[in-house]
């Protein structure tokens, strides 16, 4: 079931709503460039599991607003999702991919300590790897202007992008990324975000020590943690997740097999069992 709320700076918040509003959430919180309806399946599962599961579009993707005033600092996106969880029973669980990893970082970690009963982090560290990062850059910014001719270019652009996953047959599920606009297809997000032109861009980013403080603040308040990383990602590399875990003892893992950098849309059977049990460990019993 839609919903909306406004967030920071009264920008409107799209969300979708699985399963019994009144059971406790499981947040989802799309990667850059992503969109809610990332998450569909790992969101059914998550509800047929008895839990209330919310996705979110973050500012300035699919059908939340773009910021007018061009605020797309990740403390911003954390404040959006403050909103959200004002709006749902007490101590979510914050699902979070990239950029929506790192705001679970920063709301859970800094910005409202003890708001989240737990974190899921699908494919991000503090420590990303900067070669990895650039290639997703690149492939967001490429054809931000030109957009494609037709569903097909950006089937073969992503193909190219992601080879372990098979290009799709059918690609009206692509719709629900991209906008139609003067007869060509276009990227659904506000350019904006990714070309260096905002006015307040996402710079928290590349403060990893401000970001490991904010893990550092959720292990001390003892909410659980899990890294889920795509065992092919080039974001997280095996040494980076290492690292992160030599640095978090505490934090709990999986490798999910098959997967790169879009761990739920490449593997979600991995990944939805992988969330799953993590949250039956650690649900307060007669939850």
């Amino acid at each position: 079931m839609p919903f909306t709320t406004h967030g920071h700076g009264g920008v409107r918040i799209a969300a979708d709503r699985h399963g019994d509003p009144d059971a406790r959430a499981v947040v989802f919180l799309h990667g850059g460039g992503q969109t809610r309806r990332s998450w569909g399946r790992a969101a059914g599962a998550v509800a047929e599991r008895g839990w209330q599961a919310v996705t979110v579009d973050l500012r300035g993707h699919g059908e939340s607003d773009w910021a007018a005033d061009g605020d797309y600092r990740v403390a911003s996106f954390a404040a959006d999702v403050r909103e959200i969880l004002e709006q749902l029973p007490p101590d979510p669980v914050l699902v979070g991919a990239s950029l929506g990893g790192l705001t679970s970082m920063l709301l859970a970690g800094e910005l409202c300590r003890g708001i989240a009963s737990a974190v899921v982090l699908v494919d991000i560290v503090p420590d990303m790897d900067p070669s990895g990062a650039e290639r997703i850059h690149a492939f967001m910014a490429d054809k931000m202007v030109d957009g494609f001719g037709s569903l097909d270019e950006v089937a073969d652009m992503i193909a190219q992008f992601n080879p372990h996953r098979p290009r799709p047959t059918d690609l009206d599920g692509l719709r629900k990324n991209l906008r139609r606009r003067g007869g060509r297809w276009y990227w659904h997000w506000d350019p904006r975000f990714i070309d260096g032109t905002a006015a307040h861009p996402p710079l928290e980013v590349e403060d990893t020590d401000r970001l490991h403080a904010a893990v550092a603040a959720i292990l001390a308040d003892a909410v659980p943690v899990l890294l889920v990383r795509g065992q092919v990602s080039d974001l997280v590399s095996r040494d980076r997740a290492d690292a992160f875990l030599v640095r978090f003892p505490q934090v709990e893992f999986v490798d999910v097999e098959g997967a790169g950098h879009m761990v739920a849309g490449d593997r979600n059977d991995l990944f939805a069992d992988a969330v799953l049990a993590f949250l039956d460990r650690h649900r307060p019993p007669g939850d």
